[in-house]
């Protein structure tokens, strides 16, 4: 006895089977119709991809640039304030040595 198609697909695994079959087929057609119009998207989100790195690497070495800048300017500092404690203390001694 045949089975109408309503009764066929109430059984859970020929429905599973009826819809892997037709992912199977559908998905290279669409592959093969969609593929002129992916491909220049695809090289566009790549482009976008390469333009932003590009831009973060300038960004990174401006901002490396302007910490060493800092860094130069904290060590000078350092070093002006260890030199005048220095001279603070020379004076210090050679006061007292004095008297």
């Amino acid at each position: 006895m045949a089975q109408s198609l309503g009764q066929l697909f109430k059984n859970p695994t020929t429905r599973n089977v009826a819809i892997g079959v037709g992912v199977a087929v559908t998905v290279p057609l669409a592959i093969a119709f969609l593929a002129p119009y992916l491909r220049p998207a695809a090289r566009s989100v790549v482009k976008a991809g390469l333009v932003a790195m590009e831009k973060g690497r300038e960004i990174g070495a401006e901002i490396g640039e302007a910490m060493d800048d800092l860094v130069a300017e904290v060590r000078e500092e350092l070093r002006d304030e260890r030199e005048a404690a220095a001279a603070v203390r020379a004076a210090a001694d050679a006061g007292e040595s004095e008297t």
